[in-house]
Formats: structure tokens, sequence, C-alpha cells
């Protein structure tokens, strides 16, 4: 993968030659890194923010789609490896957590901190057919979840560009099994809403069986995009786990 190519997957807003860590940010299904765009102006100018934006979206609509869950990890893990001579974290929203917690496992630098949103742990994940529902069942689907103006959604040419990448996403997370016996090795943090209607917070707490290290939970007020509706109050908790946490924690 050439400089030009790993561009095309990361989105550096506010570079930064020697940042105390990197925190690389994933969106959910169909998600861009505009998720995030609240972010960089919030967080501490020694945190880096590095947004995640996969193909089929944005200037990336062109590219192939990978054909899984471990296909995209490969690609990303390419794209993100120049990045890693610093400490990183990771922020993973719905897909995102899933694909990031993938991530850290498949990396030789581990983060010295994940953050897992929105999403439920492997052994309460049962697939699902969402990929499969027509047009209309499948932007009731994305109304439902919220983070998506209804609006936008009524307008044929906007589906056209939009759904086949929310479509190709849930057909990834829905076909994606962790590896057996996986477990990640340092700090892990859950984030989620109140008032996620996909996760319960019995659930969301089966994520302390995934690490070896510390865990953690954070509750905000909200459903599945909360953070959407919080910036500052996500972006502060995370900067105080950061801020408070190992910096030579991430293992070579």
């Amino acid at each position: 993968m050439n400089a030009e190519q790993r561009r095309g997957w990361l989105r550096r807003p506010r570079p930064a030659p020697e940042p105390a860590i990197r925190l690389l940010c994933l969106p959910h299904a169909g998600g861009t890194p505009g998720l995030f765009r609240a972010w960089p102006p919030l967080l501490p100018p020694l945190i880096e923010p590095v947004l995640v934006c996969l193909p089929g979206r944005e200037n990336r609509l062109s590219e192939p789609l990978p054909d899984d869950i471990p296909a995209l990890v490969a690609a990303l893990a390419e794209a993100v490896e120049p990045l890693l001579d610093r400490p990183w974290a990771l922020f993973g929203h719905s897909m995102g957590a899933a694909v990031g917690f993938e991530l850290a496992l498949t990396l030789r630098r581990r983060p010295c901190q994940m953050f897992l949103s929105a999403r439920e742990p492997p052994q309460y994940h049962h697939g699902g057919g969402l990929h499969q529902l027509d047009d209309d069942r499948l932007c009731a689907e994305l109304l439902r979840l919220g983070g998506t103006p209804p609006g936008l959604l009524q307008a044929p040419e906007v589906r056209a560009m939009v759904l086949p990448a929310v479509r190709h996403d849930y057909r990834l997370i829905e076909t994606y099994h962790a590896r057996p016996a996986s477990r990640f090795d340092g700090p892990l943090t859950v984030f989620l809403g109140r008032d996620d209607p996909d996760l319960p917070l019995q659930e969301a707490l089966g994520w302390r069986e995934w690490t070896s290290g510390p865990f953690a939970l954070q509750m905000f007020e909200g459903g599945h995009f909360y953070l959407a509706d919080q910036p500052s109050v996500v972006v502060a908790a995370i900067a105080s786990i950061l801020a408070n946490g190992p910096r030579n924690g991430d293992k070579p």
C-alpha cells in the first residue's frame, strides 16, 4: 500500500509530528469520518485524532469493497501501521467497535487504551438479516437507530449513494464472527447510551470477558448515537481516561 492509498483510509484533520497519543476513530455501519467532525477542536493538543474512512463512501465511492471483516481489518492495519510510532488509542462506534477490536488484536503494537461504543460483545452477537431488507425497510431501520436526518433518506439520489455502503457494512457485521479465544490484553472501556434500543447494560458488561486488562464502563444520556448529541461530554470523558492511563501501555 503506497502513501496515497493510506491517505484514502485515514483523515488527519489536525496532524501532529509527535503527539502524546494518536486516537484512531472508527465509525458505524455506513458511517463516515463526519461522525467525529466535532472532535478535533475539542481534544487536547497532545491527542491527535485520526479518522477512518472506509471504502464506498466520500471520495472512495468507486473503490472495491472488502469481502469480510478480516479483509477489511487486514487492509486497515496496513494503512495504520506507519502511524504507530507513537502511543495510540482506539475508539470504535457500533460496527466500528467490532472492527476496532479485531484491529487491536491484529496489529503488532497494541493500543494503550481501547474504547468500544454502542456494540454488543461477541457472545451476544447473533448475526441478522438487515442487509437483505429492501431500501424502504433498511431506511426505516436507520431512522429507528437515529443518527440519520429523516429528510436525507427521502431523496432517491441520496439513497442511491448512501445505501450500498450501508447494506454492505451490515452484511459484513452480520456475518462476522470473533476469533475464538481472542482477548485484548490492555485497558478496555465501554461507552453506551442509556436509552440505546439495541444494547442493554448487562450485554455491554459482557465485554469484560474479552480483556485481561482493566475494564470500565461509562454510560451517557441518549440512544445509539448518544455521541452525536453531546460531543464535548464524550470527548472530555475520553481525554480524562487517556490523561490518567498508561503512556507506555502499548505493547510492541
